[in-house]
């Protein structure tokens, strides 16, 4: 089972960037379609951002779609989420995990999918 480590969290203001890193160990990191998660204090995890195995895919929220950008290097078992003009409603804690089933969709949004999920890193934006 693969295992995942997030990094790169922390404190800033609206309109900063930030990049978000997983560090994963495991022999077939490079096998799974990988996504971000985020989760405010109070509400439901949700769905930020996803990329496929060989990062030809990829798929965004459309809170975020056109700031945030996902990418991986497979060869440093790394996966990254590049975080720009950021806004107070961006905080949250952020995960990273990797999907473990695909039968019911190989593109999944839903958390029920991904098996391996990381402790988490907070980012807090102020305004």
């Amino acid at each position: 089972q693969v295992q995942l480590v997030e990094s790169g969290g922390g404190l800033v203001q609206a309109g900063d960037s930030l990049r978000l890193s997983c560090a994963a160990s495991g022999r077939t990191f490079s096998s799974f379609r990988m996504a971000w998660f985020r989760q405010a204090p109070g509400k439901e995890r949700e769905f930020v951002s996803a990329i496929t195995w060989n990062g030809g895919t990829t798929d965004y929220a459309a809170s975020v779609k056109g700031r945030f950008a996902i990418s991986r290097d497979n060869a440093k078992n790394a996966l990254y989420l590049q975080m720009n003009s950021l806004k107070p409603e961006d905080t949250a804690i952020y995960y990273c995990a990797a999907q473990t089933r695909y039968y019911t969709n190989p593109y999944s949004k839903v958390t029920a999918d991904f098996g391996s999920w990381g402790q988490g890193t907070q980012v807090t934006v102020s305004s």
